[in-house]
């Protein structure tokens, strides 16, 4: 979603010349509408749970995989920080060849092994497969590993756009999903024989899992913490990443493309000679899911990007292992480019703070243009 939408800001200056341009935009709703999450009944969540319990060891194996070219940020980093922390299962970070995984729209990072690597280690497969968004849903690598781990009886769980992926490994043909709102009528044409659900943020069905935005990686990885260590541990966790509640709540009508949404991503991209470059300083230790959370965020408003930097050119590893590659080596950021503080909350606070400062620097349109490509309830809704 993030490239073809970040099309819009050059196609936007063709467009303004064609007939028919402003008819266009005002057929587009004017708004999302103010919609209300349904309640989920108990039996709903229970049976949710028990469809994530583990399918064979007790301490589970997941595994996330990555294109190396392009794989979304807080699709690999957001599952990956939140399992870790959880301490429940082995998890591990993977990439379809070797070298460096590129995230957009940012980060760079290593990995823990190849998907040959992994396979060598454990020719029984993994628990579960977390499978990100990437920049192609075709790549022959990515769908033979996936339909192998699921051959071996492995939970794919489909974040966001990944959906789609799942999609092409065959996995979604009469299971009920979902997927982020831009891609649901492409995912209905390709796979009708998908059955998608609305008003969830989360579906699982028949060892197959896919969420809706970004932002829903957080409740879909508390729910499997829950699923194969309690909700104790499930609780311990959401208040370390700042949530006082989870679940798979979510108000579809909400999210949409619509007319500020559209002059938001046209006038922001045409502004491309003001476009900033943010920088975010990598320490060691430093919360990977508040990282990827405030660079995915800031790099989303086509006013600004997120750039990392560094004292030399090594990886920095983050507080659960992740090794981070900066983009730059510097020593320092003019102050007013610098993103400071990026870890110093929880990450759900993290974002929201950062979704507050983009408002305060580019508008409150932005804020919900970002908050809206993220799937994110907290601003797109309000």
């Amino acid at each position: 979603m993030y490239r073809r939408i970040a099309l819009w800001g050059v196609l936007g200056a063709i467009l303004l010349g064609l007939a028919g341009f402003a008819g266009w935009i005002l057929t587009l709703p004017p708004a999302a509408a103010a919609a209300t999450a349904p309640a989920i009944d108990g039996q709903e969540t229970a049976d949710t749970l028990a469809a994530l319990k583990p399918p064979t060891r007790e301490r589970p194996l997941i595994a996330i995989i990555g294109l190396n070219d392009a794989t979304e940020t807080t699709d690999y980093l957001m599952p990956y920080g939140i399992l870790r922390r959880a301490e429940i299962g082995d998890v591990v970070a993977l990439a379809t060849g070797p070298g460096p995984v590129t995230l957009y729209p940012a980060l760079k990072i290593e990995p823990d092994a190849t998907v040959a690597e992994f396979d060598t280690l454990h020719p029984e497969g993994a628990d579960y497969v977390v499978v990100p968004a990437m920049s192609r849903d075709d790549d022959p690598a990515v769908l033979r590993w996936v339909r192998s781990q699921a051959d071996k009886g492995a939970v794919v769980i489909g974040i966001c756009a990944g959906a789609k992926i799942v999609g092409e490994a065959g996995l979604l043909d009469g299971r009920r999903a979902t997927t982020h709102w831009y891609y649901l009528e492409e995912m209905s044409e390709k796979h009708p024989a998908l059955r998608y659900v609305a008003d969830r943020r989360l579906v699982v069905d028949e060892g197959v899992a896919t969420t809706t935005g970004i932002t829903a990686s957080m409740p879909m990885m508390l729910t499997l913490i829950e699923a194969i260590a309690g909700r104790g541990k499930a609780e311990a966790v959401a208040s370390d990443l700042g949530l006082a509640n989870w679940d798979a709540r979510h108000a579809s009508e909400a999210f949409k493309f619509t007319r500020p949404f559209a002059l938001t991503a046209i006038g922001n991209g045409l502004a491309f000679w003001n476009r900033e470059r943010l920088g975010i300083e990598l320490r060691t230790g430093m919360d990977e899911v508040s990282l990827a959370l405030v660079a995915d965020a800031w790099s989303r408003t086509y006013r600004s990007n997120a750039v990392t930097f560094a004292g030399s050119a090594a990886a920095i590893e983050t507080r659960n292992g992740i090794r981070i590659i900066p983009d730059q080596v510097e020593r320092g950021w003019p102050d007013e480019l610098l993103l400071s503080q990026v870890d110093s909350r929880p990450p759900a606070i993290a974002l929201d703070e950062a979704l507050r400062q983009i408002g305060a620097r580019y508008g409150t349109r932005t804020a919900d243009f970002v908050a809206m490509q993220l799937e994110y309830p907290g601003q797109a809704a309000r």
